[in-house]
């Protein structure tokens, strides 16, 4: 499934899951689900390790967001961004991974992020009684949780490697993105986001 096929695949799943979860802000803790059909667990095996993932380091934009909110911080940071890219690349060389494919991924991760911080900064604008009352730390609290989603997502990339070249892996990232934005409550916003940040993941055209 080619990137804009699975990216319009994410937006009709933005619009279900919206229906599913209903419009409340998205929670960080995982809600009990039913048990998917057999068939559904087996499409989707593998690869919610990476949507779980995804979907963890996207909620962290809304404290990015909040840290920023109001200052003079700007949501592009090409210097950290870049930084990142470079670091991403040296990783996934010493775990035997193609340096490209993995900064991709991760180029995808950081445009998902700015996606939902510019959503949450229009809601803000438009709705101030919703506006963050507390300002969290990036340097000490975000990043560090950034970082770790960062190691273990690499090292989920390099264990479905042989699953993400073929060529149902983009059905079956639709199917574990769905479980995953169930799973985290996303609402519109953040299922949005979710959609931007996995066109990457397959790699089979």
């Amino acid at each position: 499934m080619r990137p804009e096929r699975l990216r319009s695949a994410l937006t009709l799943l933005a619009a279900a899951t919206t229906l599913a979860v209903g419009t409340a802000a998205p929670a960080a803790a995982a809600v009990e689900r039913p048990a998917p059909a057999p068939h559904t667990a087996a499409a989707a095996h593998g690869l919610t390790t990476v949507t779980e993932l995804v979907a963890e380091r996207l909620l962290l934009a809304d404290k990015v967001a909040a840290a920023k909110y109001g200052t003079d911080t700007p949501i592009d940071d090409p210097v950290r961004e870049a930084q990142i890219l470079d670091d991403v690349r040296a990783r996934a060389a010493g775990l035997g991974l193609d340096p490209d494919a993995v900064a991709a991924v991760f180029r995808d991760q950081i445009e998902a992020n700015k996606l939902v911080q510019r959503g949450l900064y229009a809601r803000w604008d438009a709705h101030p009684d919703e506006r963050p009352t507390e300002r969290p730390d990036l340097a000490k609290e975000v990043r560090p949780a950034l970082d770790r989603i960062t190691t273990q997502l690499l090292a989920a990339l390099a264990e479905t490697e042989q699953a993400r070249v073929l060529p149902s892996c983009g059905p079956r990232l639709v199917i574990a993105a769905g479980w995953s934005a169930y799973d985290h409550r996303l609402d519109a916003l953040h299922v949005k986001g979710l959609g931007r940040a996995l066109p990457s993941v397959c790699a089979a055209a």
